[in-house]
């Protein structure tokens, strides 16, 4: 991870978007941090962020663990060929 101040992202934005699809890259102001620069090498990339971060979704899969947990799931091993 690295740490880049916000007045060195500013000028040269797209090279730092480059570099954050290999590493986030720490966003400083005045030393501290600030944000967080992510860069995504694929639309895959990008499709997995956003399920890692949709509070739907993680409710629902969360909800199904739980069903599961309480013996309301079907395994796998159960369904039909």
């Amino acid at each position: 991870m690295k740490k880049i101040p916000l007045s060195k992202i500013k000028d040269d934005l797209s090279r730092y978007l480059h570099l954050a699809e290999g590493e986030e890259i720490v966003i400083t102001r005045h030393g501290k941090p600030a944000g967080v620069l992510l860069g995504f090498g694929s639309e895959d990339d990008w499709f997995d962020y956003r399920l890692e971060h949709d509070e739907t979704f993680l409710r629902r899969v969360d909800k199904a663990r739980a069903d599961i947990r309480a013996g309301k799931g079907i395994r796998l091993e159960d369904l039909p060929r």
